[in-house]
């Protein structure tokens, strides 16, 4: 892709229209400095005294966030959070982004705001060293009444949708956002507009998904077709794969492939490979797989065709990987400039 076609693929975020469902979560970083460390008198055990503490949306907020940096006119959250505190700073993160338009986040007594906590050990001249994260989710089935607004939600705001994302992030299928009446929601969203770029992801993998733009890694592409070879799969094996459930779905397939790069495919056969990007230093693959996720989606809903829309996901992961004690984003000044720095 040459820098006329870069542009002109960028230039058109500023007018899209994207609706994220999922599972949005707080990311909160919990900052400690070893050097004030101490015993707790009551317990006897090691304190880690917390000097500064962060916050920003996560799981399906990171997704949100890639948009945000990427410029993306109007970005609509679909999911929920709880009537507590973390529910309170999660939209108060969310209303200060720009181009977000939060009326459809739903905030219910009815499930607790799903939060990842995570210590971090600061040390001079080093990079953030993460402890055991705390974690806290839903583990009950979400409430009818939940899932049939959020599902109303997706009917609503996919008639003027130039894209949708889906993300499944919950451990424990039909306890978050991404239940079966807002998948159903989505598949009629996507049957009623099929050239609308409409992509899903799941940690639990894609299993029982409607017909959409299946987003995934190589070990759970293999899973999904019901292959069990140990270790990550080779890059020719994964072609083949991916082409095959293109073909079944009659929708393209995204395949992130960690040191390999990044491969699609196409109902009709091609295949699009995009190498990694040489590293650079030190990184931290948290929230890489969602810069895909966002750019893929922009670039798709922008007229982008899929190989350029891989080589601009593959320049955002590269650059999201490198941001270290954060679940970064990359913007298109930042994919410019690394575009540049490769050559």
């Amino acid at each position: 892709m040459n820098a006329d076609r870069f542009a002109e693929i960028t230039d058109r975020y500023a007018g899209l229209n994207v609706v994220v469902v999922g599972d949005f979560c707080l990311d909160r970083y919990l900052e400690i400095d070893p050097a004030r460390a101490e015993i707790s008198i009551e317990t006897g055990l090691p304190v880690y005294n917390v000097v500064n503490v962060r916050s920003q949306p996560g799981a399906a907020g990171t997704i949100l966030n890639n948009l945000v940096a990427l410029g993306a006119g109007r970005i609509h959250p679909v999911g929920f959070c709880g009537c507590d505190g973390e529910g309170y700073e999660l939209q108060q993160a969310l209303g200060a982004l720009r181009g977000v338009c939060g009326e459809r986040l739903l905030q219910t007594s009815q499930r607790r705001t799903f939060v990842y906590c995570k210590p971090l050990i600061m040390e001079p001249g080093q990079a953030p060293r993460e402890l055991n994260r705390l974690d806290s989710k839903n583990w009950t089935v979400t409430p009818e009444e939940v899932s049939a607004a959020l599902a109303e939600a997706v009917r609503d705001l996919g008639r003027s949708a130039d894209a949708i994302i889906v993300l499944d992030q919950v451990d424990q299928e039909g306890t978050g956002v991404v239940t079966r009446e807002v998948l159903e929601a989505v598949a009629q969203v996507a049957k009623a507009r099929p050239h609308m770029p409409v992509l899903a992801d799941s940690r639990r993998g894609l299993r029982g998904f409607p017909a959409l733009i299946f987003k995934m890694n190589g070990v759970e592409l293999a899973a999904l077709l019901g292959e069990t070879a140990p270790g990550s799969p080779e890059l020719q094996e994964c072609q083949e794969r991916a082409a095959e459930l293109a073909r079944r779905n009659g929708r393209p397939v995204i395949v992130t492939l960690a040191e390999q790069g990044m491969l699609g495919a196409l109902p009709g056969g091609e295949i699009a490979h995009v190498p990694a990007l040489p590293l650079r230093g030190e990184i931290d693959i948290v929230g890489a797989g969602d810069s895909v996720t966002a750019n893929v989606t922009a670039a798709l809903a922008a007229g982008a065709n899929l190989r350029e829309a891989l080589e601009l996901a593959a320049l955002a992961s590269s650059h999201v990987i490198h941001q270290l004690g954060t679940t970064g984003a990359a913007g298109v000044a930042d994919l410019r400039a690394l575009r540049t720095l490769l050559g």
